[in-house]
């Protein structure tokens, strides 16, 4: 069964169509308007091994958060379609991904409760155009909306483009894990028997 989601989002700040396929091959087609953020964006469908396909026309004129935000919030909603009810998943999913000198360590539990705990420091506050405190609220609407347990911790690193770089493709990688299907698993791994909020 293919596991797939599209999302149509329209706000008056910002106007968002994304499709998402879990069992892709890493291709993507991404505009957001905000070139480090769909640079980012690819690499975390390519080393997800996700097919992405975002369009976003958003107030850039004001700044990038409605459009970091919103974008945030699609992706994580398409994830949380396109695992349905998450019958068979590994359900966790962890990763370590050096870039030169920055180490990154992304953990995630699909459990259907939001938390997200950002250990990561912003060595400056803007990456090209990229408002580097927006990564933060980025990883919060899509916890939120994924209803995920995601934890990211930078344990060393610098260089502001290799830390986030990292942490995107930590994401991924861990993310990859955590919806594979294993086929010893017979409906959700909870003793709950659910993972919609209140699975353990």
């Amino acid at each position: 069964m293919k596991r797939y989601a599209e999302i149509d989002r329209q706000t008056k700040e910002t106007r968002i169509h994304l499709a998402l396929n879990l069992d892709g091959t890493g291709r993507s087609e991404i505009d957001t308007g905000i070139p480090f953020l769909n640079h980012m964006l690819d690499l975390f469908t390519r080393h997800g091994m996700f097919d992405l396909t975002i369009t976003c026309a958003g107030d850039l004129e004001i700044d990038d958060h409605h459009t970091v935000e919103d974008i945030a919030i699609c992706l994580g909603q398409a994830f949380s379609r396109a695992l349905g009810e998450k019958s068979g998943i590994t359900r966790y999913g962890h990763s370590y991904v050096p870039m030169d000198e920055t180490l990154v360590r992304a953990v995630v539990d699909l459990s259907g409760r939001t938390c997200l705990v950002y250990h990561v420091a912003e060595k400056r506050e803007k990456v090209g155009t990229f408002s580097v405190e927006l990564a933060e609220h980025f990883w919060h609407s899509f916890a939120e909306h994924t209803r995920c347990n995601l934890h990211l911790e930078l344990l060393y690193g610098r260089n502001q483009h290799h830390i986030l770089e990292a942490v995107f493709k930590a994401a991924a990688r861990a993310l990859s894990l955590a919806v594979r299907h294993d086929a010893r698993i017979d409906g959700v791994l909870s003793t709950k028997g659910t993972l919609t909020g209140n699975g353990s």
